[in-house]
């Protein structure tokens, strides 16, 4: 499989000359592939080298389309791509979407210019550095029993795209450590109290720009009580009585998936 590495500029070479390119055009927040730009003048961000190959994200402006209506969002894109080339095109989103939105200084105004030596867009006035924005999120799955009746708690969110059911999630809120936003987001959205919260893994997730952070933890009290603007729905599965789970695209899925295997 190939291999990913980030950087703010492209290699260099004795001849100056990259073998391959991989142009990732945001129509929107939409993307679509090619090996050439679709048009030097549009803004472009380095993203990194996928292998051999560099690879780049291509602002198009509004009213323009070089897919000719082939771009597709990037949950139709997984599937298509590679991990890797996925998680390319999600960076390529977020950094273009980044740069839309941070052209002129949230605290003067002013146009802001790009640094040449770090991912920054800085105001010539007033020197306010803006970076790319990143919303650190914890999700988490929760468990209790033992043997084969051990049960995980999955909830069907209100804003799901399709009927499922998924681990807990909720986005960290300042001065608050990772393991306290699992226990108050849990709190809130089902009413249970758990304990033993331990971190799992993290997943990059560029809807719009967070970071996913994994946990389990172990329920220790508390009957569910659904908030109703978060949750349609949410109860305890048995291993072998799962629902529909989201598709492996998701931490969440990875995070089931685990604790399948753990049986």
């Amino acid at each position: 499989m190939a291999s990913f590495n980030p950087a703010l500029v492209p290699p260099s070479s004795p001849d100056g000359h990259i073998a391959a390119h991989r142009y990732i055009h945001v129509v929107g927040a939409t993307v679509f592939v090619d090996d050439r730009p679709a048009d030097p003048a549009w803004p472009v961000h380095f993203l990194g080298m996928l292998d051999d190959e560099a690879c780049w994200g291509v602002d198009v402006p509004h009213g323009e389309d070089p897919s000719y209506g082939a771009a597709t969002d990037l949950f139709s894109y997984y599937g298509r791509a590679s991990e890797p080339e996925w998680l390319v095109a999600g960076r390529a989103v977020q950094l273009v979407e980044w740069g839309r939105t941070h052209r002129f200084c949230g605290r003067c105004g002013t146009a802001t210019e790009v640094q040449e030596h770090e991912r920054a867009m800085k105001c010539p006035a007033c020197g306010l550095l803006a970076f790319p924005r990143l919303a650190p999120a914890m999700i988490t799955l929760i468990t209790r029993g033992e043997g084969d009746d051990r049960e995980a708690l999955l909830a069907r969110g209100v804003q799901f795209r399709a009927p499922m059911y998924s681990c807990l999630a909720g986005f960290v809120e300042p001065g608050e450590s990772l393991e306290e936003a699992v226990t108050r987001e849990v709190r809130e959205e089902v009413g249970v109290e758990v304990a033993d919260v331990r971190y799992w893994g993290s997943q990059p997730w560029p809807f719009p720009h967070s970071l996913m952070i994994g946990f389990t933890a172990e329920w220790v009290a508390g009957d569910i009580v659904c908030d109703p603007t978060e949750i349609i729905d949410a109860k305890w599965f048995r291993r072998d009585a799962l629902p529909n789970v989201p598709p492996r695209i998701s931490i969440a899925r990875k995070l089931i998936d685990a604790w399948l295997m753990d049986g």
